[in-house]
């Protein structure tokens, strides 16, 4: 079982098990976190404020189950997360 924290929650990843070595698959997409400003230019005109966050997943290839996740802001890529994604997957 692995943990991440988030802010103040944690997530936890179950996982089954694959019948040989791990092939991780990596991808993020983009989250788009709503705001009270956002709301309220709805509600009442005026500037939006956007507030775009990244996630971060590593997936196994044979199970698909999601084995590691990182929450970033929208400009960090997927190459420079790497390391932390793999230090998510315990050692079998």
């Amino acid at each position: 079982m692995n943990a991440r924290t988030l802010g103040d929650s944690t997530l936890d990843l179950g996982y089954r098990g694959g019948g040989g070595p791990l092939n991780l698959l990596i991808d993020s997409t983009g989250i788009k976190a709503e705001g009270e400003g956002e709301w309220n230019a709805r509600k009442h005109g005026g500037p939006k404020h956007r507030i775009w966050s990244k996630i971060h997943i590593g997936i196994d290839e044979e199970t698909l189950e999601v084995r590691a996740v990182e929450f970033t802001t929208s400009n960090v890529g997927d190459a420079p997360m790497l390391p932390g994604l793999l230090d998510q997957i315990p050692l079998d």
